[in-house]
């Protein structure tokens, strides 16, 4: 059974999954992990959500306020056995409505060229790719993209 929980960035299993993220992001990163991981702290991020398969948690996001009316996504993650089955665009669309709740008009993020999976994903789910925003600017393995809620 699938279960959805809107959390906080203090969330034990929240922190797990990021752990998680972060070590597979220090491989694929590789030299350029440095770089990218500072803009991953979980400073800034308030609304968390949790994927829960069968009460065993499996995939999480967040979204962090980039400006008053636009949302930036962070910290996707969905475990490796449990990708290829929608999981990530679970958590992608209750992010979504998260957004729209918190009076966001549209939603940005940040993924790598080493990501291939992920921009098949936000694409696959409406997502467009714009120029690279804020710190990624001039950044070239960075794709940055952005959907209207």
């Amino acid at each position: 059974m699938m279960k959805i929980l809107r959390t906080s960035p203090g969330n034990v299993h929240f922190n797990e999954l990021v752990n998680f993220l972060d070590a597979e992001l220090a491989i694929s990163d590789g030299e350029g992990h440095a770089f990218y991981d500072q803009f991953n702290k979980l400073d800034h991020i308030k609304y968390c959500i949790l994927l829960y398969e069968n009460e065993k948690p499996i995939g999480c996001g967040a979204i962090k306020q980039y400006q008053p009316e636009i949302m930036e996504i962070k910290r996707m993650f969905v475990l490796k056995g449990k990708r290829g089955h929608g999981n990530a665009s679970i958590i992608l669309k209750e992010i979504e409505l998260c957004a729209r709740e918190l009076g966001a008009l549209s939603c940005i993020l940040e993924t790598g060229v080493n990501q291939p999976e992920a921009i098949a994903l936000y694409k696959k789910n409406g997502y467009h790719l714009i120029p690279n925003y804020g710190q990624y600017v001039g950044i070239e393995k960075s794709f940055c993209f952005r959907k209207n809620l």
